[in-house]
């Protein structure tokens, strides 16, 4: 259940974060930034439910995913289906 937690975290922190970074230009400051911002949360909550390491490429990658929502142009109902194909492949 831990790993669900620390999972939508990793997607939900990343979304407006990404919404954010498409105002800036590519590669300066404020860009890099808003990229690497959910770093420590992600990892301090993963520290804290004590997920394996093993879990680490799922957190990245929907973390990204996360970032890129915005670009992808995926509506509110997508997301469900996102999660619904991140549920059934974590079962």
């Amino acid at each position: 259940m831990n790993i669900i937690w620390v999972g939508i975290v990793a997607l939900t922190i990343n979304i407006p974060l990404g919404k954010w970074r498409n105002r800036y230009k590519k590669f300066t400051v404020l860009w890099w930034l808003l990229i690497h911002a959910s770093i420590p949360l992600i990892i301090t909550l993963r520290i804290w439910l004590a997920t394996p390491r093993i879990y680490i490429p799922l957190f990245i990658a929907l973390a990204v995913l996360g970032q890129s929502a915005k670009s992808l142009s995926l509506q509110p109902l997508s997301y469900l289906k996102v999660w619904a194909v991140i549920l059934l492949w974590y079962k």
